[in-house]
C-alpha cells in the first residue's frame, strides 16, 4: 500500500480496488504510517542536552574515546545507556584521513627486524609447552632465519641472536623490536628501558638496539610478512619428531626455499643472490661467542637435587643442604657452586622428571652402605666386645668383613649378647675366628641345655633391624611388686 501510493502515485480506492480491500484500511495504514515518521522525528532523546558538551569535548580532545565521555556526562546526569552515547560519538566524531606510508628503503646490512611467533604448543611428558619461533629477518636482502624454542624466556631470546648470526656470518648495524618483553623492559614515550641481558649482548656483538615507535606496525613489516611465511611456506602440514628434528627441517628450508624466492626489489633475482651482496658489508662476528643462558639460585634440601623450570636434576650428596647456582641454557643444565661446575645434564622440557647421573647415585649408595657397615660394627663392639677380636684377626687373614659382620648380627638378634659373646671367646680360644664356628658353639650349647634349636625374628620393618634396645635390670620391678602385695591381701 505504502509503495503503491508514495512511488506509484495511486489513489486510495485505486488501491483498495486491485488489492481487494477496503477503502478504510488503505487510509488506516497510510496514517498510522505518516504518524510513525513524525514520532521518530520529534521524539527528544536523554542524549539530547549533553550533544553541546560532547561536541565542545570533542574539540579539545578529539583522541579521546567514547566510554570515557559516556562516563563524563554520567557524573553530570545523564541516566542513558553507553550505546546511544557511543553511536551518537560516532557520528559528531570528524573522520580521520586515511594516512599513508612511504615505502621504507634500507641500506645493505643497515637493518634487521625481529619477533616471537607463537605455533601452537607440544605436549612432553605430563608438561605442555608452547612452541615459539624466534623470527629475524635482515631489511635488505629479506634473508630469513627462525628457531624453534619451548618457551619465549629472555635467554632463548638471545640464543636465537647467536644461531641467526652465525647463520647469517655477521650482524647487521641496528635490530628493531616490538616492544617485547625479552627486549623493552620498561618505556615511557621517547625514555627506553632495554633488558640488561639484551644490552650485554648488543655490546657483544656491535648492534644498536632499537625499539619500533607504539603504533608504527608499518616499520617492522618484513620480519611480520617472514612470519606469515614461515606460517604458510613451512609450517602448515609439517609433521616432527622431537624439537631437534623441527629446527634441523627449519634450517634446511631456511638454507634452500626461502633462499630460492624472488627478490622483492628485483624479480630476475633471487633472495640467496641479495643475500650473497649484503653479507660482506655486515659486522664481523667476535671470535668468541656470546653464551646465553639462565641462571637462577637453587637451594639443595635433605635429598641431593635442585629443582629447576619444574624438574629436579641430581648433584653430588656431599652438596646437601647448600645454595647453588642453576645456569641452563636450551639443551644443558649445569649446577655451578661458585664457578666450579658440580653437575652437568641434559635439559629436560617435561614435567616433576627427576634427571639423574649414575654416578652422583652411586657414590650416595657407596656412602650409605659405608655408614651402615660402621653402625653394625658399633652395635657389636658394644653387645659383644670379644666379637671385635674375631674380625680383627679375619682382616688381618685378607677377609672381607662384610659377610662375617652380617652374619654375627644375626646371630646376636637369634641367641642375644651375651650367649653370642661367650661363643665368639670360645670359638677365638679354639683357633677357629670364623661365624661359622661360633654358630656351630652356639647350636652345640644349647643341645647340650635340652632346648630347641634358635630362630631368627622376622622383623615387619627392615628399619628395626638396626635398632639399638638398652636391656635394664628388672629388680625395681621386683620390688615394687613385694610393696605392693600386703596392700592387696
Amino acid at each position: 500500500m505504502l509503495r503503491l501510493h508514495h512511488a506509484e502515485h495511486w489513489r486510495i480506492g485505486t488501491i483498495a480496488h486491485q488489492l481487494g480491500v477496503h477503502h478504510s484500511v488503505v487510509r488506516r495504514v497510510l496514517k498510522q504510517a505518516a504518524e510513525k515518521e513524525l514520532s521518530h522525528a520529534t521524539r527528544p532523546s536523554k542524549l539530547d542536552p549533553y550533544v553541546l558538551f560532547i561536541e565542545e569535548t570533542l574539540a579539545r580532545h578529539p583522541d579521546l574515546s567514547a566510554k570515557r565521555l559516556y562516563e563524563m556526562i554520567r557524573e553530570r546526569g545523564y541516566e542513558g545507556g553507553p550505546d546511544h552515547v557511543r553511536h551518537r560519538v560516532a557520528t559528531l566524531r570528524k573522520p580521520r584521513p586515511a594516512e599513508a606510508f612511504l615505502p621504507r628503503v634500507t641500506l645493505m646490512a643497515e637493518e634487521a627486524q625481529v619477533d616471537w611467533a607463537h605455533f601452537g604448543s607440544v605436549s612432553i611428558g605430563r608438561a605442555t609447552r608452547p612452541l615459539m619461533a624466534f623470527v629475524m629477518v635482515l631489511s635488505f636482502s629479506r634473508a630469513l632465519f627462525f628457531r624453534f624454542y619451548l618457551a619465549q624466556h629472555t635467554s632463548f631470546f638471545l640464543d636465537g641472536h647467536v644461531e641467526a648470526f652465525s647463520w647469517f656470518r655477521g650482524v647487521a648495524r641496528i635490530i628493531l623490536y616490538d616492544n617485547l618483553k625479552s627486549a623493552v623492559l620498561e618505556r615511557f614515550r621517547n625514555a627506553i628501558r632495554f633488558h640488561r641481558d639484551l644490552l650485554d649482548l648488543s655490546a657483544h656483538y656491535h648492534f644498536e638496539p632499537r625499539p619500533v615507535a607504539v603504533a608504527r606496525g608499518n616499520e617492522k613489516g618484513r620480519v611480520e610478512r617472514a612470519i606469515g611465511y614461515v606460517r604458510t611456506g613451512f609450517f602448515a602440514g609439517r609433521s616432527f619428531r622431537t624439537l631437534e628434528d623441527l629446527n634441523q627441517q627449519a634450517l634446511t628450508w631456511c638454507e634452500g626455499t626461502a633462499l630460492d624466492r624472488r627478490w622483492r626489489q628485483d624479480r630476475s633475482r633471487t633472495v640467496r643472490d641479495a643475500l650473497e651482496e649484503e653479507r660482506p658489508r655486515l659486522l664481523a662476528l667476535p671470535e668468541d661467542r656470546f653464551f646465553a643462558h639462565q641462571r637462577v639460585e637453587a637451594s639443595i634440601g635433605k635429598f641431593p637435587y635442585a629443582h629447576f623450570d619444574k624438574n629436579e636434576y641430581s648433584v653430588p650428596h656431599t652438596f646437601a643442604r647448600r645454595s647453588l647456582s642453576v645456569v641452563a641454557d636450551p639443551v644443558t643444565v649445569r649446577i655451578l657452586d661458585g664457578n666450579d661446575v658440580v653437575a652437568s645434564h641434559v635439559r629436560s622440557f617435561g614435567k616433576e622428571e627427576r634427571v639423574e647421573d649414575p654416578a652422583h647415585l652411586a657414590a650416595l649408595t657407596e656412602t650409605k652402605r659405608k655408614a651402615k657397615q660402621s653402625r653394625n660394627l658399633s652395635r657389636l663392639e658394644r653387645e659383644t666386645p670379644a666379637s671385635r677380636r674375631l674380625l680383627e684377626e679375619l682382616a688381618a687373614r685378607g677377609h672381607n668383613l662384610g659377610c662375617p659382620v652380617r652374619q654375627l648380627l644375626r646371630l646376636l638378634d637369634t641367641y642375644g649378647a651375651a650367649r653370642l659373646n661367650a661363643a665368639v671367646e670360645e670359638a677365638l680360644d679354639k683357633g677357629a675366628p670364623h661365624p661359622q664356628a661360633v654358630q656351630h658353639i652356639l647350636e652345640k650349647n644349647r643341645k647340650k641345655e635340652g632346648l630347641q634349636p634358635a630362630l631368627p625374628l622376622p622383623l615387619a620393618h627392615a628399619h628395626l633391624e638396626n635398632l639399638a634396645v638398652q636391656i635394664h635390670p628388672l629388680d625395681p620391678y621386683d620390688q615394687i611388686s613385694r610393696k605392693e602385695k600386703p596392700h592387696e591381701a
